[in-house]
């Protein structure tokens, strides 16, 4: 299981509150250039490489929001949005997809399953951070403000 966390070396106890959001992709490179992106927009990352240690680190660390590939090793991210659904926990995290798989294919049956978008890599960084920021200023799994 290769799990990293990052939070931009905060000092414990820092007053401004950063969502955190978990990266499952088994592409390492695509982990840390995304994981890097967040950071440079003040999230907080933690990184997951397949679908068994995803719910593992969800249920560990409670991430604010999920960024997910659908394919994974260890269970698909298919597997990763029915097991989240099955924990009440994490049930509520909204989960967007990233991945290679073609929309027309795949789209409708992601948003079925659970998440609340799909992007298609490689995806519109500007889009996507859209994307995140609407999400967890709609209150899905954060609690806190934002940095504009």
């Amino acid at each position: 299981m290769l799990t990293e966390t990052h939070n931009d070396g905060q000092p414990e106890g820092h007053s401004m509150k950063r969502a955190k959001i978990m990266v499952v992709d088994d592409d390492p490179d695509l982990r840390q250039a995304l994981s890097l992106r967040l950071r440079a927009n003040h999230f907080d990352t933690i990184n997951v490489c397949d679908g068994y240690s995803a719910i593992a680190m969800a249920q560990k660390e409670k991430p604010h929001l999920i960024i997910l590939d659908l394919g994974l090793p260890a269970g698909d991210g298919f597997a990763v949005l029915k097991n989240l659904q099955q924990y009440p926990a994490l049930a509520g995290i909204p989960v967007i997809v990233l991945t290679a798989r073609d929309p027309e294919a795949f789209e409708k049956r992601t948003l079925d399953s659970g998440a609340i978008a799909f992007f298609q890599k490689p995806a519109d960084n500007e889009e996507l951070l859209g994307v995140i920021r609407a999400s967890l200023q709609a209150g899905w799994g954060w609690g806190g403000s934002l940095p504009s």
